[in-house]
């Protein structure tokens, strides 16, 4: 997990990547709550620090820092088989902490 992105372009990759298999996530539990047996109500704040994370990288005030990226007091209390995109997650928060890998 202490992989990080070599470039902004992978770095917004990223986050885009782990936006849509959120969004289809949450879309499957909405579908079928039986096949999903947790409570999935943090897929809706979760998506919305991201796609947050994502405008401000958009709109140019974005910052890499060296703490965690909100989302991660969410992450931190789920597992891979709850979050599957648990690992692109923490790489994400990886490369907002320590910048990009070049």
């Amino acid at each position: 997990m202490g992989e990080r992105a070599r470039s902004a372009e992978e770095y917004v990759d990223l986050l885009e990547q782990v936006i849509f298999d959120l969004e289809e996530l949450r879309a499957s539990a909405d579908y079928d709550m039986e096949a999903i047996d947790t409570n999935t109500a943090y897929l809706g704040v979760l998506l919305e620090e991201l796609r947050e994370l994502r405008a401000s990288m958009a709109d140019g005030s974005y910052l890499f820092g060296r703490k965690d990226l909100p989302f991660m007091r969410i992450v931190k209390q789920h597992n891979e088989r709850e979050l599957p995109v648990i690992k692109l997650l923490y790489q994400i928060n990886q490369t907002h902490k320590q910048g990009l890998d070049v």
